[in-house]
């Protein structure tokens, strides 16, 4: 059994469940009442937590990585 320290912020899931469900940090912002920097930030500390890239960062959006597609399928 996993210690609870071993568990990812809570933050960081909901961050990232709408930030895939969305496939953007903007929208996941506004629907989270939070800023864009903060969706990003905790994202990337779930991604750090993890070690595991969620998403691929482009210029127009986000695309799931093939780890992130099944972390998505699991947190929903």
């Amino acid at each position: 059994m996993k210690s609870r320290r071993a568990l990812p912020p809570l933050n960081a899931v909901r961050a990232f469940e709408v930030s895939g469900r969305r496939l953007s940090f903007r929208a996941a912002a506004g629907e989270l009442g939070v800023t864009q920097g903060a969706v990003a930030q905790q994202v990337r500390a779930l991604e750090e937590h993890l070690g595991l890239a969620l998403f691929q960062r482009h210029p127009r959006g986000l695309q799931l990585t093939v780890a992130g597609a099944a972390y998505l399928a699991e947190v929903t």
